[in-house]
């Protein structure tokens, strides 16, 4: 994908989280996030959209501290994480392609990063936003979920910090169903996972399903739509690779 389709779908994705989160109310709890209400999902969403700006915006080179919320609430707490969303769109529409700041993935840019990694994290907190109304998730596009997954699995499990880890070596493999080449092979050991986009070799557990499906289940959102193998390396996944 495109800078600019991330653009276009982290602007449509934070005006439909917005529009979710209204419906649902502040103090609706969200089944997705662990002892988070919406207030709580509104705040720290909008403290990223900030945190993301002032990296691109202002072309900080070192990495920052995220700041804190502001004491708002109801439809107050709303305009301003709309008011945040807005400026973040506003500020990576506008920056120049060479852009130089901190980032925290490899990415061909600087720009690229920011506008990926935004448009992910938007995406998932929309879908946090629609549970917490007790409704039915909105569409996901397959190709936008598919790098989403290829961004979770060979970006932020490639990390040092990354906590899924086996002290037996096991393989496991992950296929959308709908997307031409999306599989990727998941190797795990007392090291940091190592992803590659192939489907070689034997594994010992493999999740299929839709892309959507499958990028949300990685971030723990929804079931896993299909294991098949030892269902154990699902649940070490699970168990083990919410990132903090």
């Amino acid at each position: 994908m495109e800078t600019a389709e991330f653009l276009r779908t982290l602007d449509r994705e934070g005006r439909l989280l917005a529009v979710a989160a209204e419906r649902a109310g502040t103090d609706a709890e969200v089944p997705t996030c662990a002892d988070w209400t919406v207030r709580d999902l509104l705040r720290h969403t909008g403290v990223v959209h900030r945190w993301a700006a002032g990296f691109v915006g202002e072309g900080y080179g070192s990495p920052r501290p995220m700041g804190e919320p502001p004491g708002l609430d109801g439809p107050e707490l709303l305009e301003w994480f709309r008011a945040g969303h807005g400026r973040l769109v506003d500020i990576l529409a506008a920056a120049p392609s060479d852009v130089q700041c901190w980032h925290f993935l490899p990415a061909p840019s600087p720009l690229a990063f920011w506008t990926r990694r935004q448009a992910h994290e938007t995406a998932v907190h929309r879908i946090d936003a629609e549970a917490a109304g007790g409704g039915e998730f909105g569409d996901i596009a397959r190709e936008f979920a598919a790098d989403g997954v290829d961004e979770l699995l060979r970006g932020f499990h490639a990390r040092a910090r990354s906590k899924v880890r086996s002290e037996e070596p096991r393989v496991l493999r992950v296929r959308a169903t709908d997307v031409d080449g999306a599989v990727w092979t998941v190797r795990l050991s007392a090291q940091p996972p190592v992803t590659v986009r192939d489907d070689g070799g034997a594994a010992d557990c493999e999740l299929t399903g839709p892309a959507a499906q499958l990028y949300l289940s990685l971030w723990n959102r929804v079931p896993f739509p299909g294991v098949t193998g030892d269902a154990s390396v699902a649940a070490l996944w699970r168990a083990r690779s919410a990132i903090v």
